[in-house]
């Protein structure tokens, strides 16, 4: 995922992506979606440095949950990149979460 600045609609989207099948086709250009996601209640962080370190974030998140009485709600985790991850390493991590009842 990438977040998108407020201005970019999907107008602006389709144009650049008519742009782009011109000017540089691409085999996955096709499968990039645009839209808004909803998430709901969720504990994330900023982790910084190589994908090897992420064990130690995910353990932070774990520990934090432990702390405030909350579980996943989901396995998954959703990484949503703050630029080109190949030229930067900081993708923020994050789990949908519920109270514990």
């Amino acid at each position: 995922m990438i977040r998108q600045q407020d201005f970019v609609t999907k107008e602006i989207v389709d144009i650049a992506f008519e742009h782009v099948e011109k000017k540089k086709p691409h085999p996955f250009l096709n499968d990039v979606r645009f839209g808004t996601f909803q998430d709901g209640l969720s504990v994330q962080m900023l982790h910084v440095g190589p994908y090897d370190d992420e064990p130690r974030s995910f353990k932070v998140m774990n520990e934090f949950m432990k702390n405030n009485n909350l579980e996943k709600t989901s396995l998954q985790h959703i990484e949503i990149y703050l630029s080109d991850f190949r030229k930067v390493e900081p993708p923020k991590l994050r789990y949908k979460v519920k109270p514990i009842e």
